[in-house]
C-alpha cells in the first residue's frame, strides 16, 4: 500500500521544495528508500513472486522471477542478482550516489543457459549455440506426466535451475499407458505449461513424444502430426525449444520388427510439420531397438550412418541404463558421434527398468564419453517414484520441499555432475 502511494508524496513534496528553493535530489532518495524498506524482511522457506519487495541486511530488493528460498541454499538477495534486483539502501544506510557510475552488463556466462546460447543448431556431428560454438546440456527428464504432473512446480524447477544448475527439462508426454490419447487437449496445455515455466527461467525444454508401446512409431503418427502442430505453433518465437519426435521406437519381443526404413520415414513425415512452425529448432530423432542406435535389436550404428534421414539441425538419439547396457553400447556410441549428431535423451545408473543398485562407475564411462565428443545428455527422472532411478526420496513432491535431504543417492550422484561448471 506505502508503494501505490509514494508518487502522489513526492509530487506533493516536489511542489512544496520548489516553492522554497530546496534541493530535489535528497528528498526524492529519502522517500523512494523508505517506500522500498516498509517491504518485509527477506526468510528461508518463504515462496516469492515477481515483483515481491523485501529488505534484507539494510537495503530493499524487488524478486525478478516466482522462486522458494529454500533453507539452506543461500538464495538471498544480496548473493542472487538473478533472483532479486536491489532497490537501494534503507534509512540509516549511507546516502546513495545522486548520480552513480551505471553497473556494467554481466557476461553472458554468468547468465542463464538460454542468455548465453540462444537458438541452438547442429554443425557437424555437435550441437552448436547462436555464436557458432560446440557445446553440450545437462539436464533432467520428467517422468510421465500423467503420473508425476505434481513433481513439476515453480519451487522443483526452481530447484532444478538455481540450485543443481540444469541447462534443460525433458516434458516427457507419454502417448498411451494413461497419457496424450486420453484427452489430447489436457496434456498439450500442460506442454505449454512446462515449456513457460522453464522459459522464465532460461532453460531449455526438450519436447518428448513418449511413444512406447507399441514401439511402431507409425502407430501414432497422426496424432504426432496434431501435437506437434500445436506445440510448434504455440511456441514458434521461443528460442528454447528441442522436439524429440519419437521416444523409443522398438521391437517389442521380437528383434528387427521395426526396421529403420520404417522408423526413418516416421521421421520424414514429422520433420515437415515441426518445420512448418519452426524452421530453426532442433529435432531429436528416435533410434532402433528402444533408442539404442540398434544394438537392443541385435544390430548396430551402421544402418543409420549408410542411410541417414535428409534434413539438416536433426541429431539422433541415445539411451542407456549402466548396469545393463555395457560394452557393446558403449562403443556404438562412441563410434556413432563421431559419424552424426547424437544426444542422449534419456539415462540410468540402474538396469533398463530404472531399478536396481547404481552402477555409477559404468554410468561414469558413459559420461566421461560423453563429455569428451560434446554429447549432450539428460537423466532419467525427476520425481519421487518408488524406484531407484527417481531422484527423490518418496513423499518429497507432495512436500514441496526439494532440498538435498530429500534426494536418493541416484539423486545426488546426478546433482553433483549437473551442477559441474558448463563449458559455454
Amino acid at each position: 500500500m506505502v508503494l501505490r502511494r509514494a508518487p502522489i508524496i513526492v509530487a506533493l513534496l516536489t511542489a512544496a521544495m520548489l516553492a522554497i528553493g530546496t534541493a530535489l535530489v535528497p528528498i526524492w532518495t529519502a522517500t523512494a528508500v523508505t517506500a522500498a524498506c516498509s517491504a518485509p524482511a527477506w526468510a528461508e522457506g518463504t515462496s516469492y513472486r515477481a515483483g515481491d519487495q523485501v529488505t534484507y541486511e539494510g537495503s530493499g530488493y524487488t524478486a525478478t522471477m516466482a522462486h522458494t528460498a529454500h533453507p539452506g541454499a543461500g538464495w538471498n538477495p544480496a548473493s542472487t542478482p538473478t533472483l532479486w534486483t536491489h532497490d537501494g539502501t534503507c534509512d540509516g544506510g549511507p546516502t546513495p550516489d545522486p548520480d552513480p557510475e551505471p553497473e556494467p552488463e554481466p557476461e553472458p556466462e554468468a547468465g542463464t543457459p538460454v542468455a548465453a546460447n540462444g537458438q541452438l543448431s547442429v554443425c557437424g556431428v555437435n550441437l552448436c549455440n547462436e555464436h557458432g560454438n560446440q557445446i553440450q546440456l545437462r539436464g533432467m527428464s520428467t517422468h510421465g506426466t500423467q503420473w508425476y504432473s505434481q513433481c513439476i512446480t515453480d519451487a522443483s524447477l526452481d530447484t532444478l535451475a538455481y540450485d543443481w544448475n540444469a541447462d534443460v527439462m525433458r516434458i516427457s508426454t507419454y502417448v498411451q499407458e494413461g497419457g496424450y490419447e486420453t484427452d489430447p487437449a489436457r496434456f498439450t496445455a500442460l506442454v505449454n505449461e512446462y515449456i513457460d515455466m522453464l522459459t522464465a527461467r532460461g532453460m531449455y525444454a526438450i519436447v518428448d513424444w513418449h511413444m512406447l508401446d507399441p514401439g511402431d512409431p507409425n502407430y501414432n503418427l497422426e496424432r504426432a502430426k496434431t501435437f506437434f502442430t500445436d506445440i510448434a505453433e504455440r511456441n514458434s518465437g521461443k528460442n528454447n525449444i528441442i522436439y524429440e519426435v519419437a521416444n523409443e521406437p522398438n521391437s517389442g519381443e521380437i528383434p528387427g520388427s521395426v526396421p529403420w526404413p520404417e522408423i526413418k520415414s516416421y521421421h520424414e513425415q514429422i520433420l515437415p510439420v515441426v518445420r512448418a512452425q519452426d524452421p530453426d529448432a532442433v529435432v531429436l530423432l528416435g533410434t532402433p531397438g528402444w533408442s539404442s542406435l540398434g544394438v537392443s535389436d541385435e544390430s548396430d550404428e551402421s544402418e543409420i550412418v549408410n542411410n541417414p534421414v535428409d534434413a539438416s539441425n536433426v541429431m539422433y538419439t541415445f539411451h542407456f541404463y549402466a548396469a545393463s547396457h555395457r560394452e557393446l553400447y558403449l562403443d556404438a556410441l562412441s563410434r556413432a558421434a563421431d559419424q552424426i549428431p547424437m544426444f542422449i535423451t534419456e539415462f540410468g545408473t540402474q538396469d533398463y527398468a530404472g531399478e536396481g543398485a547404481n552402477d555409477f562407475a559404468m554410468s561414469q564411462r558413459y559420461l566421461d564419453l560423453a563429455e569428451s565428443k560434446k554429447i549432450s545428455w539428460v537423466n532419467w527422472n525427476f520425481s519421487d517414484d518408488h524406484r531407484s532411478g527417481a531422484v527423490f526420496t518418496e513423499g518429497t513432491c507432495s512436500s514441496g520441499s526439494f532440498g538435498t535431504d530429500r534426494l536418493k543417492e541416484a539423486g545426488t550422484w546426478i546433482r553433483d555432475r549437473i551442477r559441474t561448471p558448463d563449458d559455454f
